[in-house]
């Protein structure tokens, strides 16, 4: 059966692709975030995993405020960046791994998820950075992915425990794939930032480092806040956590931390990148 051999959360935020793609990985303002990625470079050498799944949302490209789905799931034979700009080139496609997609979405609708299924998925920089952030030499990413989105832009948002059952059944779902693959679980976004109204530039560093933490020691930590509390306590766009949150749950049991690292501000934004692997 299929193995899930970690998880990678990251921020995605935009101007990530200026700074790649104007070489300031050494700037002073950029250098402590990039210096965690060459840890898990070295670790994706070593465990050479064969497809990822990419939990993130999409930013109005696939979905916008008329048709909005709480869960898709992308079952396309190769996604196309599409992004809005700020600054990193025009990425080849992406190789989608439809086998398990169609695979995850059994599963997933059998355990009474309604999906949005997408035979056809544009990706935005939420998806396309974090890949370029961990196979940076690389002309095309080098390993096949699929796709999985939340809404986290228009309500109603899904709840924190909703979204944990979800990486749950993701995880059991790869978990029980009739595949010798090995599985690379990457949540993308937040941390807290606050990008428009009075809160604008609101950033929580004490509860961005309580819920890092709590990947590690108390996954469901966050599940005790409604989607309201979590806006309040790590602005309107950090309630993407929830997407760190999905793609935790799915690791089974404990995990320890192969990188931890906490930078801000990038953007307005608070930038975070957590390597978990499984505990044997």
């Amino acid at each position: 059966m299929a193995k899930i051999v970690g998880s990678i959360v990251t921020s995605h935020v935009p101007a990530i692709g200026r700074a790649i793609a104007g070489n300031l990985q050494n700037e002073p303002y950029w250098k402590p975030f990039f210096d965690a990625f060459p840890p898990i470079h070295r670790w994706l050498d070593e465990v050479k995993p064969d497809v990822a799944v990419v939990v993130y949302n999409d930013h109005g490209l696939n979905f916008f405020l008329d048709k909005m789905p709480t869960f898709s799931v992308g079952a396309a034979p190769q996604y196309r960046n599409a992004d809005e700009g700020w600054g990193i080139p025009t990425l080849p496609p992406f190789t989608g791994d439809t086998e398990l997609s169609w695979h995850l979405i059994k599963q997933l609708v059998n355990k009474e998820f309604d999906l949005t299924t997408c035979q056809e998925m544009l990706v935005d920089h939420a998806f396309t950075l974090p890949l370029k952030l961990l196979w940076p030499q690389e002309g095309a990413c080098p390993i096949k992915v699929v796709p999985v989105c939340i809404n986290t832009v228009q309500f109603p948002i899904p709840s924190a425990s909703r979204c944990y059952k979800l990486g749950e059944a993701i995880g059991e779902a790869i978990s029980a794939w009739d595949s010798d693959a090995r599985v690379v679980v990457i949540g993308t976004g937040g941390l807290s930032h606050q990008l428009d109204g009075e809160r604008a530039g609101f950033i929580n560093k004490p509860f961005d480092l309580q819920f890092m933490q709590s990947l590690v020691d108390n996954p469901k930590w966050a599940t005790q806040y409604t989607v309201e509390q979590l806006v309040e306590h790590t602005g309107s766009q950090g309630i993407e956590l929830l997407m760190w949150l999905a793609a935790r749950a799915t690791i089974k049991g404990d995990v320890r931390a192969l990188q931890n690292t906490y930078h801000l501000p990038i953007s307005n934004t608070a930038a975070g990148v957590m390597l978990l692997e499984p505990v044997a």
